[in-house]
């Protein structure tokens, strides 16, 4: 299988565990100019943006590490876009959250709270 789709893989499984937890999801796969949000949810009244991560090696640091400072740059400005965009999400609090995973049969790690837009 090849890294484009061992990646939607994942990421259907991270929509999965999150429409199972409650969550709704708004959008999947968002890209503008400035990047692309990989999962868009919303938890009751909050809005959630979920970078979604696969890293079979812990070399680096690995799925978790993996979000740089300039990754998490790219989401935020994604974001800004897509509120925006729509300015029915615009009024929801935004919380950014990964879901991980080492290796393609792993466990998805749910990381709430995984960063600031600061």
């Amino acid at each position: 299988m090849d890294r484009q789709q061992l990646g939607r893989d994942t990421e259907s499984r991270s929509a999965t565990l999150l429409e199972a937890a409650g969550l709704q999801i708004l959008k999947r796969n968002y890209r503008c100019r400035g990047g692309e949000l990989d999962i868009v949810a919303s938890d009751g009244q909050v809005l959630i943006v979920v970078e979604v991560r696969l890293r079979s090696s812990q070399r680096y640091g690995g799925a978790a590490a993996s979000i740089t400072w300039r990754k998490r740059q790219r989401i935020v400005r994604a974001t800004r876009h897509l509120l925006a965009s729509h300015p029915n999400l615009a009024r929801l609090p935004v919380r950014f959250d990964a879901l991980v995973a080492s290796d393609t049969h792993a466990p998805l790690e749910w990381i709430r709270n995984a960063f600031d837009a600061a």
